[in-house]
C-alpha cells in the first residue's frame, strides 16, 4: 500500500511541520502475534536469513514456529503490547510542548501505524515538511537504520514531495541522561540504603558481527551508562544485554549470566535499568518485570527492582522537543 492508495482526500497545504515518531511497535492482540513477527523476520537489515527472494517465506515459517511461546509471554502482560499508546501518548507530550506549529505521528516498523498510513496521515492535514524522530537513543542499523531505509523507500514509492529531515540519535543527550538519573533514583528510593544496593543496565543485545562491521550501537551504550553514572556517585554498577535469540554470537555478558553472577558473590538489592528502551514493552514487562525477577528471587537477590521506563516523563519529552526544535532551526538556517 503506498501513501497515495492509503488517502485519498485533498487538502489546503498547511505550514506545521511533522515529527515522525519511530519506533519499532508491537502485536496488539493476540492474532496479531505471528504476523508481527513475520514483519519483523522478513527484515533484512535485521537477519539475513537465505536469499532475499526466499527470506519472506523463511520468516513465515519461523514466525508460525515462535508464535505460540511468544502468545504466552504476551499473555502475561496483558494480552497485548502497550507501546502503540505509549508512544502516541508521547505524541501528545511532546506535541503540547512544541505548540500549534508541530504534528506528531506514530509510524511503527514492523506493526501499525505504518509508516505509510502515518505519511498518509500528514498528507491529509497538508503537511509538506518532515522531521523523523526515532525512539531508539542509540543508532543501530537494526533499529534506525531500518527505519529509515523503510522511510525512504516509502517516501520513493508516494508520489508526493515532503521535505524529509532526520534525528539520528539522544545517547548523550543531557536531558535524556537526567531521564535516566531521574528515573533510577525513583528506583533506589525503595531501599532503606541505598548504597547497598547495584545498578545493573540492561540493554536490547545485539549480533556481535554488526559491531565488529562498524555499528556504533555498543560504543553509544557505553557512553550513556557512564554519563548516567556521573550523576549518581558512589554506585556500583554493571552493563549486560538481554532479547538475544538464535545461534549467533550476541553482545555479552546477558543479563541471566549476570544475575547469577551477582547472586554468587551475595548481591541481594538490585535494580535493574532498561538503557536503551524509552517505553514499556514486551522487553521490560516480560523479560524483566517477570523472567528476570524470578530468575532473580530464586537465586536469592530478593531486592530486585526495575528502574520505570521513560514513558512521558516530563523531562524526557523534553528531551525530544529540543530535538526536534534543534533540527527544525538547522532546516530554517539552510533555507534562508
Amino acid at each position: 500500500m503506498s501513501v497515495g492508495e492509503c488517502d485519498l482526500s485533498e487538502t489546503k497545504m498547511s505550514d506545521k511541520t511533522a515529527v515522525l515518531l519511530l519506533q519499532m511497535g508491537g502485536p496488539d492482540t493476540l492474532d496479531a502475534v505471528e504476523p508481527f513477527l513475520r514483519n519483523l523476520f522478513s527484515d533484512r537489515d535485521i537477519i539475513r536469513i537465505g536469499p532475499a527472494l526466499l527470506q519472506p517465506l523463511i520468516a513465515r515459517r519461523i514466525a508460525r514456529k515462535r508464535a505460540p511461546v511468544v502468545e504466552r509471554q504476551y499473555e502475561r502482560i496483558g494480552g497485548c503490547s502497550p507501546i502503540r499508546e505509549l508512544t502516541e501518548a508521547q505524541g501528545r507530550a511532546l506535541e503540547a510542548r512544541l505548540g500549534d506549529g508541530f504534528r506528531c505521528f506514530t509510524a511503527m516498523r514492523y506493526w501499525r501505524p505504518t509508516t505509510v498510513e502515518a505519511l498518509a496521515a500528514a498528507k491529509r492535514e497538508g503537511i509538506k515538511r518532515i522531521i523523523a524522530l526515532p525512539l531508539y537513543p542509540h543508532f543501530s542499523r537494526a533499529t534506525t537504520g531500518s527505519a529509515f531505509n523503510e522511510l525512504t523507500r516509502v517516501l520513493g514509492e508516494s508520489g508526493v514531495s515532503f521535505k524529509c529531515s532526520h534525528v539520528d540519535c539522544f545517547y548523550d543527550h543531557p536531558l535524556y541522561i537526567g531521564a535516566l538519573a531521574e528515573r533510577i533514583e525513583e528506583a533506589l528510593v525503595r531501599f532503606p540504603e541505598r548504597q547497598a544496593a547495584r545498578i545493573l543496565f540492561s540493554a536490547h543485545s545485539l549480533p556481535q558481527s554488526f559491531i565488529d562491521a562498524g555499528d556504533p550501537y555498543l560504543s553509544q551504550v557505553k557512553e550513556t551508562v557512564r554519563l548516567v553514572m556521573e550523576r549518581i556517585p558512589g554506585m556500583d554498577f554493571q552493563l549486560s544485554f538481554q532479547s538475544r535469540s538464535g545461534p549467533v554470537k550476541w553482545l555479552e555478558p546477558e543479563t541471566g549470566d549476570i544475575l547469577r553472577e551477582l547472586a554468587s558473590k551475595g548481591c541481594t538489592n538490585l535494580v535493574v535499568v532498561p538503557v536503551s528502551f524509552v517505553s514499556d514493552h514486551i522487553e521490560t514487562l516480560y523479560e524483566i518485570d517477570i523472567r528476570y525477577a524470578e530468575l532473580a528471587r530464586s537465586l536469592g537477590i530478593t531486592g530486585f527492582h526495575r528502574a520505570p521506563s521513560l514513558n512521558a516523563l516530563p523531562g524526557f519529552i523534553e528531551c525530544l522537543a529540543e530535538l526536534v526544535r534543534k533540527k527544525a532551526t538547522e532546516e530554517q538556517l539552510q533555507g534562508s
